[in-house]
């Protein structure tokens, strides 16, 4: 099974880092698509907005190097959940877990941007964390069959 999205889009506020503990940061980032198509001979556009969640390392370079207005390129995994409201109502939330980050266009907008070699090397540390907590969890598990 798959479950993967790519997206590039624009920013739409300053992130949003909190920390659970002393070093493991939490960032949300609302990113914004857009798709321009002809409609009855009219040019139209429409606008998605897209909520990520960048957890580590991915949270600490969005924390110093996202801005509003920051075109990002992401990949990641879709995560639904539900949670109760204040008024005990069921409300559903989608998400996109990040698991690679890339800052797209120049540095005129975002004086703090680094560079992509840092921001590589960030992907690679979040990429085998993910591999690591993976191959644990198989490791654990009660599965040691392959399901093919």
């Amino acid at each position: 099974m798959i479950n993967k999205v790519i997206l590039i889009g624009n920013v739409g506020a300053d992130p949003d880092v909190k920390y659970i503990k002393e070093n493991q940061p939490v960032a949300h980032i609302n990113l914004a698509t857009t798709e321009t198509f002809v409609k009855n001979g009219e040019k139209t556009s429409n606008t998605e907005w897209h909520r990520l969640v960048l957890w580590g390392n991915l949270a600490k370079i969005a924390e110093s190097y996202v801005i509003k207005g920051t075109q990002l390129y992401v990949e990641g995994k879709l995560h639904y959940s539900q949670y109760q409201d204040k008024n005990n109502e069921t409300k559903y939330s989608t998400e996109i877990v990040v698991n690679e980050i890339r800052l797209l266009g120049g540095t005129k907008t975002n004086p703090r941007q680094q560079s992509q070699e840092q921001i590589d090397n960030a992907n690679e540390k979040a990429l085998n964390s993910l591999v690591n907590e993976s191959v644990e969890e198989y490791k654990s598990s009660d599965k040691q069959d392959v399901p093919f």
